[in-house]
């Protein structure tokens, strides 16, 4: 039987302040995007979580994001490729020395990006290993790529829809994009927003 990479972003609370239903959803993920602490997350979740990864078995995975704590990570910052390199190394520097500090470490590092994007075709001419993500929780664009957050369609929020997608994704490689065409996508792996009102839901359903 078919099977495919469910993978969840997590790890996104700190400080005081509490995001996500972590130790919920990670029973029913294969592998989980961990926050670095520059859009979400600190060191004290970060081994949390590494330790909740590995009780749950499920594969740990590094989520950088933009040094910005207030916006989650999602407004528009104007960074050089070399910032970005350097914050990138950084953070994911900085969960594998918590990996290695738990003894959970693996080699063999993929890089996780979105289905038919530069980054992809970015890693295959470098060869770097690389699998292609796709959302069960977000919508598409005739091109691709994801409607942006804020606009009609951005967010799948419902269950037996999120269902519907992820299957007709990992069994025939293609989405409903929001005009109604069909897009061409690889899916070696599905993610869900920790973040998302119905990320448990979504986990549990999918899962099964």
């Amino acid at each position: 039987m078919p099977t495919i990479d469910l993978n969840c972003d997590l790890g996104e609370s700190f400080g005081a302040y509490t995001i996500g239903m972590d130790d919920e959803i990670l029973p029913y993920v294969t592998s989980a995007n961990i926050a670095c602490g520059f859009h979400a997350g600190d060191p004290s979740v970060m081994k949390k979580s590494v330790l909740l990864c590995k009780k749950y078995g499920v594969q740990v995975g590094a989520h950088p994001g933009l040094p910005d704590l207030q916006g989650f990570g999602r407004r528009k910052m104007a960074i050089s490729p070399a910032e970005a390199e350097a914050d990138v190394v950084y953070q994911i520097g900085a969960l594998k020395a918590i990996c290695r500090a738990v003894q959970a470490a693996a080699p063999g590092a993929v890089l996780l990006a979105l289905s038919g994007s530069e980054m992809i075709k970015a890693a295959h001419t470098i060869g770097l290993p690389v699998a292609s993500e796709v959302f069960a929780d977000r919508g598409y664009q005739p091109d691709g790529t994801l409607v942006p957050r804020g606009t009609p369609g951005a967010m799948v929020e419902d269950e037996d829809t999120a269902i519907v997608r992820v299957l007709q994704m990992a069994k025939q490689g293609t989405v409903q994009a929001n005009d109604g065409s069909t897009v061409t996508l690889q899916a070696d792996s599905v993610c869900i927003h920790g973040d998302g009102p119905k990320a448990l839901a979504f986990v549990q359903k999918i899962s099964t």
